[in-house]
């Protein structure tokens, strides 16, 4: 079944560029980080949680809700208790930006991308760097898989698939004309959706590796691209200041959301599939619903 959106609210929660945006698990709050140096959790109440000292590149909640991680311009990444709001532990060894970081489904682990070339992973309770993969060239985003086993990265114009386990690459995908942004696993694990500087969305096949799909439409760079918890549908946002609806099955675009003034910067879908949020370039946020 399609389900086409509307614009519900907009907000303006920070005086900078809005670089991230992502739901908490039971869809009734949204955080969001900011070139402002500061993430915001936005629900019935405004809060702020502060200690970064460089712009923040993503903020996400754990996926029982009660622990945020952050990452950072200033090196560093850190994790937040949801309730005090406070500040629980700083996990300090990159040596330059840090693009992106994520938990592992199971809360245990969290996992680093940064412009130092590598990816790191982490025990969430020591704060100790437990493995580090390494890149050639800067990393721009790493996601776990569903089942926690293995990490997809973006680095220069390839997608890497890594074993978690073995420390080891066990795939490349290079079909991209341009910088990979982002990577994410579809929530069944089977395949994988990025996109690109190349205006275009790829779909991959995570056995065989192979290049499903490509979907274009996009008149500029793609900065974001995650699927819906149904994995049959994929939203993707652009410097074109589009937000679009794939159906994965047709490869087709089935919706295109209009109303940003500027880039968009990344999107999320809530949990139940009924709830888009995006993030701009032009300080806004925006939440968007069924029709």
């Amino acid at each position: 079944s399609v389900k086409y959106f509307k614009l519900l609210k907009e907000c303006h929660a920070h005086p900078k560029s809005v670089n991230s945006i992502k739901f908490s698990p039971d869809g009734t709050k949204v955080i969001s980080s900011s070139a402002d140096k500061k993430i915001r959790i936005l629900g019935k109440r405004l809060h702020s949680l502060y200690g970064h000292l460089g712009i923040v590149n993503n903020a996400q909640f754990s996926s029982d809700g009660k622990m945020i991680v952050s990452c950072s311009d200033d090196r560093t990444i850190r994790l937040w208790d949801v309730r005090s709001r406070k500040e629980i532990r700083k996990f300090e060894g990159h040596f330059d930006n840090v693009t992106s970081a994520s938990f592992s489904p199971d809360g245990t682990l969290v996992a680093s991308s940064s412009k130092d070339r590598t990816i790191r992973l982490w025990d969430a309770k020591s704060g100790e760097e437990i493995k580090r993969f390494e890149h050639l060239k800067e990393v721009n985003d790493v996601q776990f898989s569903p089942n926690g086993q293995f990490l997809v990265s973006a680095c220069d114009k390839t997608i890497g698939i890594w074993d978690i386990l073995h420390t080891q690459r066990i795939g490349e995908l290079c079909k991209h004309n341009g910088h990979v942004l982002r990577v994410q696993y579809s929530p069944d694990g089977q395949t994988i959706a990025s996109c690109s500087t190349d205006k275009t969305i790829r779909i991959w096949d995570t056995i065989s590796r192979v290049e499903i799909k490509v979907l274009e439409g996009h008149s500029d760079i793609v900065n974001d691209v995650t699927f819906f918890p149904d994995g049959e549908t994929i939203v993707s946002c652009s410097d074109d200041t589009t937000i679009r609806l794939w159906n994965l099955k047709l490869g087709i675009e089935i919706q295109t959301l209009k109303g940003h003034s500027s880039r968009v910067i990344r999107i999320d879908v809530s949990l139940d599939g009924n709830t888009i949020a995006s993030c701009s370039s032009r300080k806004t946020i925006r939440l968007w619903g069924l029709l």
